[in-house]
């Protein structure tokens, strides 16, 4: 009877697996379905009035293994001159014949690591974040549903490797570290994440940290368990 005891703890274990794959698949489709709903502010229209001095990040999110939310990340080339080795959504300034800020989010990962945009769905333009520089910067949360189709091709000008993250990690404490900064006339704190891959150790911080901790923070419904106290001009428009 040893082996019918066997048999059966292995078809439960295949049917519960089986039962746990739908319930990832249908959490992930009732996700995109509220981030649907949650872009109802309009920010996928094109802001006229910012000029050229906006940009657009893609918040890049694929179903990983056991059904856990992932985001994809660029770390920039060390021989650029901006942000030079730093960690990065894919994304970039607006050109003229972006006809929203999706589409300047999809053509910029597309020219940097290959994504082809027809695979995938935008769901949510969350509201800008404002840089030191005075660029406006539209997150654009979007879903790849069949990852394999997928195979990064890097721009080696730009783009130094890929590599993707669990999203859930920018609510938790386990991989963070944080810093007190002063500039800009105020004092706020510097959230570090660490994460490491078979190859090596990236750290997502600063401006694309606090970006995948609200998009975290909508999608997962429920704030960081951690203080953000981000700075006030990364959220206040100055045009």
């Amino acid at each position: 009877m040893c082996w019918i005891t066997k048999l059966l703890h292995r078809l439960n274990s295949e049917r519960s697996k089986g039962m746990s794959s739908s319930s990832n698949t249908s959490d992930l489709r009732s996700i995109a379905e509220r981030l649907r709903r949650h872009d109802d502010t309009n920010y996928s229209r094109i802001a006229g009035e910012l000029g050229t001095n906006r940009a657009a990040v893609l918040i890049c999110l694929f179903q990983g293994k056991g059904g856990h939310l992932r985001v994809i990340l660029t770390q920039r080339s060390s021989t650029i001159s901006s942000h030079s080795g730093e960690v990065a959504l894919p994304g970039g300034k607006w050109e003229e014949g972006d006809d929203t800020h999706a589409a300047t989010a999809l053509r910029e990962a597309n020219e940097e690591i290959g994504l082809d945009p027809s695979t995938v769905e935008i769901l949510s333009i969350l509201p800008p974040f404002y840089t030191k520089r005075h660029i406006t910067v539209f997150p654009v949360i979007g879903i790849v549903w069949d990852i394999s189709s997928f195979s990064p091709v890097l721009n080696a000008s730009e783009v130094e490797s890929v590599f993707d993250v669990p999203l859930e990690m920018f609510l938790k404490n386990e991989k963070r570290r944080e810093e007190k900064i002063e500039l800009m006339g105020e004092r706020f704190l510097v959230h570090y994440f660490d994460y490491q891959t078979e190859k090596r150790c990236y750290t997502i911080w600063a401006l694309t940290a606090s970006i995948l901790i609200k998009a975290a923070s909508i999608i997962y419904q429920r704030p960081p368990a951690f203080q953000e106290h981000k700075p006030t001009f990364w959220g206040r428009s100055r045009h």
